[in-house]
């Protein structure tokens, strides 16, 4: 075998291989194509941050399993390029950098008639506040195997 012969076998060896990679390339992208969904933000929407990362720098009220993956909601306050987004953060998060990328948030999708005013609500020495019932909204009873339970839904104040 002449060193022409090496040479072209070698390149078209080369060649297959290149081959090979594109097709697995093209079949990779095709999956991740498929789950793919691009994320955008408007500024003034509320979003949840991911906390998942900073499991040892920053620790959010509980460890481990039962720590929360996001917190929030947070404010957008402004659009940092095309995958970055400036967050209004409260002073106890100093320590964490305003500009997050979109793979760290989440949406906050809010119900408006779920949130509660903290106008209205009156809190004594301990921290606790009195709920008062406003009316009996439906009544139902439960068969168990043995018992019945009856089910009251009541409206409450806040």
């Amino acid at each position: 075998m002449g060193s022409t012969e090496v040479v072209i076998k070698t390149t078209k060896l080369i060649q297959q291989v290149c081959d090979r990679l594109r097709v697995v390339q093209s079949h990779q992208k095709s999956y991740d194509y498929r789950r793919r969904s691009d994320i955008e933000f408007q500024v003034g929407d509320f979003v949840l941050l991911r906390v998942l990362p900073w499991k040892g720098f920053v620790r959010f009220r509980r460890r481990g399993k039962v720590g929360p993956r996001y917190i929030g909601p947070f404010k957008i306050s402004a659009r940092v390029g095309n995958v970055a987004y400036r967050l209004d953060l409260p002073n106890e998060l100093s320590q964490i950098h305003n500009t997050i990328h979109v793979s760290q948030l989440w949406k906050c999708v809010t119900d408006e008639d779920a949130i509660v005013s903290l106008d209205n609500i009156q809190v004594d020495e301990s921290l606790n506040y009195i709920e008062r019932p406003i009316a009996g909204l439906d009544k139902k009873i439960k068969v168990l195997r043995n018992k019945e339970v009856k089910l009251v839904k009541v409206k409450w104040q806040h």
